[in-house]
């Protein structure tokens, strides 16, 4: 027998509007302006205080052009609805205020949001610049080639990344040649016109390896001695060379250690990834604009966020004007009121976006005011070593927020300082005590555990067993284990790989 009951649960539920919250959180201010302009796109009801007759949205439409929009028919067939307690619960009087046509009570704009004339005063004629498989392709088109071999020389061209190596076998091109491009080949005919594109510039191009590609830029140079003990070094004892085995090389070589250094010397200065000279400077260079600037002002730090891409917004007039329309008909059918309904809920989403963005700046500052008073010191400063522990509970904690909220702001955020520009998360650290029982930073281990292996004697370098034994004499009690990561969050090799002769 089915039996039913009713249960009483408490569930905590995030709104959409809470959930798009968050994220407007996570958004740093060099995409704010982005995201600001894609929700005016979605909703006509929202725009920005300042007009720009060239970035006209739909909502600045007159009230005319959207009325005729919403009582347009769309069919023959419409049945109309009996039930519109729903339209006529509408309070004009909860959207349309004396004093709306005036800005935000909040002021985002900083001194040159949307100044023509600064915006000209910083711009630039962007560069025209050769790309890698431009650079290829020229020199291929140089050559007395036949129509197969074009076609087949193009492809494998067009197969090289970014970083100039031919990381495809053989069988998997002479495959896509047939299938994809209705060209026959064989391995030797490809094999063939592989040499002629692996003579281009720069040398070591079409490589399939390092080693390979290392190799290649050797036997371009003018042989002698060094060249030629490089060449075999590379071809015979590349593992032991990568994995400085050096006493290895030496034994099999019966090399002095001088020659050893002239061959790592001249080795170090090739290029491992020759096709990177021709990436185009506007993609590999990464811009950075601070959410938040520090100051020193006669001792008293100051704090201001940056507001460049975060325009005063408000709701549109001629929405505003379709309610006051509204309200003075005095025939109002079933279609206005449902063109009311769609006014209302437009301008309701435009209310909430705006109160977001405010929320999303209050948030932001105040989060970033914590963390300057906890970490004042630094910021007086710029000595690392004054860096505090600090961790996300502890902000917030101060703040009254909870730790996922302190995570989204702190995540790719950035501050501007008078030491240099910080990304939020730096100032962020663990503790640890010493034998005194002192609590200090994490990051002041790590500072001194890099300065130690900078010190070090390259010839004879330091072991993870005696770092640990001399950051013990210095009163920090840690594991070995615990040694090792840090040296690997410091990008710091063992001590084998350190080694210098």
């Amino acid at each position: 027998m089915q039996t039913f009951s009713q249960q009483q649960r408490l569930l905590q539920r995030l709104s959409p509007q809470q959930i798009q919250l968050m994220k407007l959180l996570q958004v740093p201010t060099m995409l704010l302006d982005e995201r600001i302009k894609e929700e005016i796109e979605e909703n006509p009801a929202l725009e920005i205080s300042v007009e720009d007759e060239d970035d006209k949205t739909i909502a600045e439409k007159t009230s005319d052009e959207l009325k005729d929009e919403f009582t347009q028919e769309e069919n023959e067939d419409y049945v109309s609805t009996e039930d519109h307690d729903e339209y006529d619960n509408i309070e004009i009087s909860d959207y349309v205020k004396e004093g709306d046509d005036e800005d935000a009570d909040y002021n985002f704009q900083s001194d040159s949001y949307g100044n023509a004339d600064e915006d000209e005063k910083f711009s630039h004629q962007p560069k025209f610049e050769t790309t890698f498989y431009d650079h290829l392709m020229g020199q291929l088109n140089m050559l007395k080639l036949d129509e197969h071999q074009l076609k087949v020389a193009t492809f494998i061209i067009g197969s090289i990344d970014e970083d100039g190596y031919l990381r495809r076998d053989i069988p998997s091109i002479i495959d896509d040649l047939a299938f994809r491009q209705n060209i026959n080949t064989t391995e030797e005919e490809l094999n063939s016109i592989l040499l002629i594109i692996q003579s281009f510039e720069p040398a070591g191009v079409a490589a399939n390896s390092l080693q390979q590609c290392l190799l290649f830029q050797l036997k371009r140079k003018k042989k002698t001695p060094i060249i030629s003990y490089s060449i075999k070094i590379l071809e015979k004892y590349f593992d032991e060379f990568t994995k400085k085995h050096y006493d290895k090389i030496l034994r099999a070589l019966s090399l002095e250690d001088a020659d050893l250094k002239e061959i790592i010397q001249v080795i170090v200065k090739l290029n491992p990834k020759p096709g990177l000279n021709y990436s185009s400077s506007d993609i590999t260079k990464t811009y950075i604009i601070p959410d938040f600037t520090i100051q020193n002002i006669n001792g008293t730090l100051d704090l201001q966020l940056n507001q460049k891409n975060a325009p005063d917004l408000r709701i549109s007039s001629a929405f505003k004007d379709m309610l006051k329309d509204y309200d003075k008909s005095k025939k109002k059918d079933v279609r206005q009121k449902e063109a009311i309904l769609f006014i209302k809920q437009k301008i309701d989403s435009a209310k909430w976006f705006i109160d977001a963005v405010k929320q999303r700046q209050d948030t932001l500052m105040l989060t970033m005011t914590r963390i300057m008073y906890l970490q004042e010191e630094f910021f007086f400063t710029g000595d690392e070593t004054t860096l505090r522990p600090m961790i996300l509970k502890d902000v917030a904690d101060r703040t009254g927020l909870d730790i996922s909220t302190i995570s989204r702001v702190v995540n790719s955020k950035y501050v501007q300082t008078e030491f240099g520009t910080f990304k939020l998360k730096y100032f962020f650290s663990e503790s640890m005590s010493t034998e005194s029982g002192e609590d200090v930073s994490t990051r002041e281990v790590k500072m001194m555990l890099g300065e130690m292996i900078q010190q070090e004697d390259k010839t004879k370098p330091l072991s993870d067993e005696k770092l640990t034994e001399m950051l013990k004499e210095k009163g920090y009690n840690i594991a070995r284990r615990t040694v090792a990561k840090y040296r690997e969050q410091l990008n710091l090799p063992i001590a084998r790989l350190r080694r210098e002769l």
